[in-house]
């Protein structure tokens, strides 16, 4: 009986962790991402440190709600833009994008997942449709080259080959930096 006791606690301690870490990270559902980031950043900083410029983002600014929604249409509009980029539309697509707080948080995460140390300021995971990046990098280029490898990956019924993806990628980031 004892030992089904410890069990027990151990159980209900690890479910606690659990919900903790789920309760400080806040989610927003845009047309093409769910966005999970953590409570105490704010969605504005997000926003203000993709310093995104689009067509489609100047129709999202014409209908500011609050930032939440702002959030969720600039990165719509991102998406929007990539695919325009790339000439490949998913109307259909639906995608997470994980915002760490800052790298260290971002690495652990990465380690979880391949047991070696992150080398890139981002990631994508095919397997959860999944973008990881941290708030210390978030630029709209490494966003974009991101975005792309979601797009290629979910557009193509056999991926291309990773150094394909990556001059494609590498063109899209490259393309979202001259339009500054």
């Amino acid at each position: 009986m004892h030992n089904h006791k410890k069990k027990l606690l151990l159980y209900f301690l690890l479910f606690s962790l659990n919900t903790i870490t789920f309760a400080q990270e806040k989610k927003i559902e845009g047309n093409y991402f769910s966005i999970y980031y953590p409570s105490k950043i704010e969605p504005f900083l997000i926003a203000e440190r993709l310093e995104f410029s689009s067509p489609y983002l100047l129709q999202a600014k014409n209908n500011l709600e609050d930032s939440d929604k702002t959030l969720a249409r600039i990165i719509d509009a991102l998406f929007l833009e990539v695919s325009d980029i790339l000439d490949i539309h998913l109307y259909s697509f639906k995608g997470n994008l994980k915002i760490f707080y800052d790298f260290q948080s971002l690495e652990e995460e990465f380690y979880k997942f391949y047991k070696v140390n992150l080398k890139t300021p981002s990631f994508y995971v095919y397997e959860t449709n999944t973008i990881y990046i941290s708030l210390d990098n978030l630029r709209v280029g490494i966003l974009g080259h991101e975005i792309a490898h979601a797009i290629i990956n979910n557009y193509f019924i056999v991926p291309p080959p990773t150094k394909i993806q990556e001059v494609l990628a590498g063109y899209v980031e490259y393309t979202l930096g001259k339009k500054k």
